[in-house]
């Protein structure tokens, strides 16, 4: 099975954070997700994460920290997610590819709609802002 490997963003800011809907037509469509995207070859995950973050909601990521590694099998495909913590960037996130978005507090996101590999991010942001 192959594995695809992603850069997570996790943007942060006045204490919420920013999510963004997956289209209904693609892997785990209709659920709600930090952007980022695929690392494409050649690239370290911090230039994906960049481009992604441009791509997908318009902003320019001035500084970042890593989160956590995840892997998770969704028996269809293997994911591999390199979650960064962005709190520094610049521009406002807004969803470039029609999809909906949102702010959500720490205590809303347990009642997000999330694929299962993003529950671990939930659990690690519960623990460091708690």
């Amino acid at each position: 099975m192959k594995q695809v490997h992603v850069a997570v963003g996790v943007i942060v800011s006045n204490g919420e954070f920013f999510l963004t809907k997956r289209l209904d037509h693609v892997h785990q469509g209709g659920k709600w997700e930090f952007p980022g995207g695929k690392v494409e070859a050649g690239e370290s995950v911090a230039q994906a994460l960049h481009r992604e973050l441009q791509e997908e909601i318009a902003i320019d990521v001035l500084s970042c920290m890593p989160l956590l590694e995840i892997t998770h099998d969704y028996g269809d495909k293997e994911v591999k997610l390199d979650v960064f913590l962005v709190d520094n960037f610049q521009g406002e996130p807004t969803a470039q590819e029609g999809q909906q978005q949102n702010w959500f507090s720490l205590n809303e996101l347990s009642s997000v709609d999330f694929p299962e590999a993003n529950i671990a991010i939930v659990e690690k942001l519960k623990a460091l802002y708690a």
